[in-house]
């Protein structure tokens, strides 16, 4: 059995820094978008018509409802789950001991919490991905820290549970890539999807400009790779030749570092990287020595029909992807490529590829289950009673295993209906689908597939903000701290943080407001001056630095770079307004009033309980207020506010650096 001892601390310590990236960013914008006075505020899904806390927790399962014992109200709480969480991710990366399946138990809990009332700001791909990944990271990580080779008892599971990480890395890049030619979106098939990438995505970097530019057949060829990587490569994770698997995961590393590059995507990226560490083992780290003799002849000529075997697999992969994409060299020195399949031939492959790659998936899980059941029996310790718990205790993890690698079969499938009702009687049976349904709340099996079709053909919609003190004007625009607004305003680097608000945005654009209720909202916030919505935006170039406008109205425009030659132009956008985006309200308007009232937005008090309401003395007992804690946070914030996000979570990164660092020292 290969070692990965070294590999899963090292995705152990991976996940934390993720945690750690997700909780801080979503802490600094907690009262913005959920407090009390926020875009939507938590306490409206702090709502139940069940009696007793257990009973609300049942209904919906969140840590929040056990404010009122605390003595706060749900911003507050939120406030509580965010430093814990912060707390504990912190912990899990500066310490490899703090690295156990309580931890990540918690950090798990804590952050499913959050999700629970996040509504739409976090209704993202990376939220339920971390969640998927972090509940698996529990089954990894191991009950009680103990030194690598001083205990064999806790590592015949590793290699079982170890294998759903890749097993979800698989399923995350398999269908992000599957995704975009199933939808049929003719940017995607014509390989041209790049020329508008760059400029349409949510929050691009300095270089997206610079890469925008490129040359279309080296954009074209730079999207069959990102397609081949995505699609293909997936497949060789499951290679028994762990040189493959390495190449594969230097692969992976590659388009996660120019995307990285190229596009804030929050932790979306890094929490991806630290998935791909598990096409690793401990052999990747540390090199063996090598032997004398016969034992070392017959090694050098194992090593030299791996590496041919490896060569052989990458070429056979360069082939197809040559032969798929009719590759050749111009007399310019240019490649062109033309895609050779339709897309009739494309389902029927992906009909075959999808029980081939759940084939691929269970073929490791069940030898590695068969051959940690096995150690656990022949390797155990002389002790009897040892012996026996730790069978069992394999036993426990190896069915934990099956069962999550077969709930996900579900998700997989669906990125190709027919071979979910072709195998409804045999791969996906009708009782796998029926335990999805009972997971699926808890976001621990999860479809993946991001961005099906290419926005931003015609120019990059952005929804621009505009108050004024009169009806006739003049108007002026509201600045947000990433996303494009001011042509002139340079692009920023800001991942892994999230502005959430910022992402809405983008999204908001690509519809109308009535399909984005939380915009009027935030209409409203910015007629009322509201100062925990205003600190998500630009206030070092507030426009109404003395008191909010007394009117406000929204535009679409379209966006496109500046064109190259205009490369030392301090301008990255040029603009042409579209149309009216929503009409021109005022702080006292009826069905501005009224809408927000009915999504009880406004109009309610904050409960200081969360929801939990008592009687007579329980009443009392209920609505306590635990002002000491309310301060202590207050000042926490207060402290934290004065650092731009960004560079507060990079902060928190580095002084966990330090500290490790100084620890092993």
């Amino acid at each position: 059995m290969v070692s990965i001892v070294y590999t899963r601390n090292l995705y152990l310590r991976g996940i934390s820094v993720v945690y750690l990236f997700a909780f801080a960013s979503l802490y600094v914008q907690i009262p913005g978008l959920y407090g009390n006075n926020g875009l939507l505020p938590a306490r409206t899904q702090m709502e139940s018509k069940s009696n007793g806390v257990l009973a609300k927790f049942l209904s919906k399962p969140t840590l929040l409802w056990f404010a009122p014992y605390l003595g706060l109200d749900t911003e507050y709480m939120m406030d509580v789950l965010g430093i814990v969480g912060v707390t504990l991710a912190f912990l899990g990366m500066v310490s490899q001991k703090c690295c156990n399946a309580m931890m990540f138990s918690l950090m798990w809990a804590l952050y499913f919490s959050l999700y629970q009332v996040g509504q739409t700001f976090m209704w993202f791909q990376w939220d339920i991905l971390l969640l998927e990944a972090g509940f698996i990271t529990i089954f990894v990580a191991p009950l009680v820290y103990v030194k690598p080779g001083k205990n064999r008892s806790q590592l015949y599971q590793n290699p079982v549970t170890f294998q759903l990480v890749r097993w979800l890395l698989f399923r995350l890049m398999f269908s992000s890539g599957v995704v975009k030619f199933t939808s049929g979106c003719p940017v995607w098939w014509s390989m041209k999807a790049l020329s508008v990438h760059f400029e349409s995505q949510c929050i691009p970097t300095p270089v997206a400009w610079y890469a925008h530019h490129l040359p279309e057949w080296f954009l074209k060829i730079s999207m069959i790779g990102s397609h081949v990587i995505e699609v293909a490569v997936p497949f060789l994770f499951f290679f028994p030749l762990s040189a493959v698997r390495v190449t594969a995961f230097y692969l992976q590393i590659f388009l996660q570092l120019c995307i990285i590059i190229t596009g804030n995507y929050n932790f979306f990226n890094l929490l991806t990287m630290v998935l791909c560490i598990s096409l690793l083992n401990d052999n990747f780290f540390f090199t063996k020595r090598k032997g004398k003799g016969r034992s070392s002849e017959s090694s050098w000529f194992l090593t030299i029909l791996a590496k041919l075997v490896h060569l052989g697999v990458y070429a056979v992969l360069l082939y197809f992807v040559k032969v798929l994409f009719a590759l050749r060299v111009t007399d310019k020195y240019t490649i062109v490529s033309d895609t050779t399949f339709t897309k009739e031939e494309f389902e029927r492959a992906l009909g075959k590829a999808v029980p081939a790659a759940m084939l691929l998936g269970a073929l490791p899980l069940a030898l590695n289950s068969a051959e940690a059941v096995t150690a656990a029996i022949i390797d155990g310790p002389n002790r009897f009673f040892s012996r026996v718990t730790n069978f069992f205790s394999t036993l426990f993890y190896v069915a934990v295993a099956v069962f999550l690698f077969s709930v996900s079969l579900v998700p997989l499938a669906s990125i190709h209906p027919p071979v979910l009702q072709s195998s409804a009687n045999s791969t996906v049976s009708l009782l796998l689908r029926h335990w999805h349904s009972r997971v699926e709340p808890f976001q621990i099996s999860n479809p993946y597939g991001l961005f099906r079709r290419m926005t931003g053909v015609g120019g990059r919609p952005e929804v621009i903000i505009e108050g004024s003190q009169s009806i006739d004007g003049p108007w002026k625009e509201y600045n947000f701290l990433y996303k494009p607004g001011d042509v002139n305003s340079s692009l920023p680097f800001v991942a892994p943080h999230q502005p959430r608000l910022d992402w809405q945005m983008w999204f908001a654009a690509l519809q109308t407001y009535n399909q984005n209720p939380w915009i009027l909202s935030l209409a409203y916030r910015l007629v009322n001056g509201q100062p925990e919505v205003l600190q998500l935006m630009d206030t070092s170039r507030n426009p109404f630095p003395k008191g909010p406008p007394k009117y406000i109205r929204a535009s679409l425009y379209h966006y496109h770079y500046t064109p190259w030659s205009q490369k030392s132009s301090p301008s990255w956008w040029r603009r042409e307004r579209i149309e009216e985006y929503f009409p021109i309200f005022s702080k006292d308007h009826p069905p501005l009033l009224d809408y927000l009232k009915k999504l009880k937005i406004i109009g309610q008090d904050a409960p200081s309980s969360a929801g939990l309401r008592g009687k007579g003395k329980d009443r009392k007992k209920d609505l306590w207020t635990n002002t000491w804690l309310i301060s202590f946070l207050k000042f926490l914030r207060s402290l934290i506010a004065q650092v731009e996000a960004s560079i507060f979570l990079w902060s928190l990164f580095s002084a966990g650096c330090v500290i490790a660092f100084t620890r092993r020292i």
